[in-house]
């Protein structure tokens, strides 16, 4: 089975500042720690265009996010999401690499794929950047996949600490997106109850501080897990933060390294029950450095071994 793992190092230039937890150090200890696996398909992420950003945003948030990059110095799009000179570029790759992931995926090229990226995603809505985010990378692609390749039926499962509010804010009321995610609550960004269910196509599994192992589990096996096979996707794209590790700094859950390992397995078994296999993993959080790599690598093993 093929992985592709897609990257750019200009995604490395995007810059926060001094002491912001979304830093470049994050992709560097990632790469460092998938290094080894030779196994890997490697691909340099490409930009994405104009339109495929406006699949998932609007046209005036799109111009006036790209417009605001600051030319020198630091840009606060939010009291957390910071702009530098290169973080136009670095969002424009990071969402470019999704759109990549789903097409390498559906052409056959890869069974699936990693897009080891930053900034993150899941925080944008269709016209806001939040949450360290600037685009919604996971969004764009499912809408690439809807419309350009002509699917019915795609899911988005986010297993992120922090509830994916842009992604729900998206796909709230569009029939064609399931949307499934486990997250500590309360937490940023404050969303993410489990009465939110969009047209039915939403579901949130809320976690309450210092859940762990088991409660991670059951959430996914038994919470999101059969909402998702009923839908019966053709796609899986997974936000995948690794954040709601129990050494993470920004969250209070206790989840073990070799969880997420389980959870890639389980989606994957879902993805070859529906999909014919087909899933892209794209970056979202995590943020103590260590478990992060380790965590990440126990992600790609999973996705290698499929």
């Amino acid at each position: 089975m093929t992985t592709a793992l897609i990257t750019h190092p200009d995604c490395l230039l995007h810059l926060t500042g001094p002491g912001h937890y979304e830093r470049p150090e994050r992709l560097i200890r990632i790469l460092a720690a998938l290094e080894p696996l030779t196994e890997l398909v490697r691909h340099q992420a490409q930009e994405a265009s104009l339109e495929q950003l406006m699949l998932a945003h609007d046209p005036l948030f799109v111009n006036r996010l790209l417009a605001a990059i600051p030319r020198e110095g630091f840009a606060s799009l939010d009291p957390d999401t910071i702009a530098s000179p290169r973080s136009g570029r670095a969002a424009l790759l990071a969402a470019g690499a999704a759109v990549m992931a789903v097409d390498l995926v559906m052409k056959g090229e890869a069974n699936n794929a990693f897009c080891a990226t930053r900034p993150p995603g899941h925080h944008a809505m269709s016209a806001t950047a939040m949450g360290f985010c600037l685009f919604n990378n996971a969004a764009i692609a499912a809408r690439h996949l809807l419309r350009h390749h002509g699917l019915n039926r795609v899911a988005i499962l986010d297993f992120d600490v922090h509830h994916g509010n842009g992604t729900q804010e998206i796909f709230f009321d569009d029939p064609h997106v399931f949307y499934g995610s486990s997250h500590q609550s309360p937490l940023y960004p404050g969303t993410g109850f489990a009465i939110e269910k969009g047209v039915g196509n939403v579901v949130n599994v809320p976690l309450p501080p210092v859940s762990g192992s088991k409660e991670f589990r059951q959430a996914w096996q038994e919470g999101i897990g059969p909402a998702l096979r009923n839908f019966a996707p053709e796609f899986l794209i997974i936000s995948a933060g690794f954040d709601a590790h129990r050494l993470d700094p920004l969250a209070n859950l206790a989840v073990e390294t070799e969880d997420f390992y389980w959870a890639t397995g389980l989606l994957l078994d879902v993805a070859r029950e529906y999909s014919k296999g087909r899933l892209v993993s794209i970056l979202e959080g995590g943020y103590d450095l260590d478990a992060l790599a380790e965590s990440a690598l126990a992600h790609v093993k999973a996705l290698l071994a499929s």
